[in-house]
C-alpha cells in the first residue's frame, strides 16, 4: 500500500512540474519592456494595429513602418480560455500609435515567435 501512495505523489509532483514549465514559457507581467520587431509580411499579424481607415478617421497617420523599432510597455495581461494570452501595450515615450491609438493589442506568444515583439 505503501508503494502505491509513494507511486502516487511521485506522478501528481511530475504534472505539477510540467504545468509550472508552461506557465512560465508565456509569463509576462505589467511593466515589461518590449520592442516592436519587423513583421514576416507587409502587416502585422500578431499586433492587432487598426486598420489604415480606422486610423485616418481618428487624424492619424497610416504609416506602419514608423511602429518598427518602437519600445512598449505591457499595460494589462489577459489569459483568454483557449490558453492563448492577450496583452496590451503601449509606448513608452508616451506618444501615440501612427498619432492616433494610445494602446493597442497583441496575442503575446504569437507576436513573440514571429519576431513582431522582441525582448529587450
Amino acid at each position: 500500500m505503501i508503494k502505491y501512495a509513494i507511486a502516487l505523489l511521485f506522478s501528481v509532483s511530475m504534472l505539477n512540474a510540467q504545468v509550472t514549465l508552461d506557465q512560465k514559457a508565456t509569463d509576462v507581467q505589467v511593466g515589461d519592456v518590449f520592442e516592436i520587431g519587423k513583421p514576416e509580411t507587409n502587416i502585422y499579424q500578431h499586433i492587432k494595429f487598426p486598420r489604415a481607415n480606422f486610423i485616418i478617421k481618428r487624424g492619424g497617420i497610416a504609416n506602419y513602418k514608423r511602429a518598427e523599432g518602437e519600445k512598449v510597455v505591457v499595460t494589462s495581461v489577459k489569459e483568454k480560455k483557449d490558453g492563448t494570452t492577450l496583452v496590451k501595450i503601449k509606448r513608452t515615450d508616451g506618444n501615440r500609435f501612427f498619432g492616433s491609438h494610445t494602446v493597442v493589442s497583441a496575442d503575446f506568444k504569437e507576436a513573440l515567435e514571429s519576431g513582431e515583439l522582441e525582448v529587450l
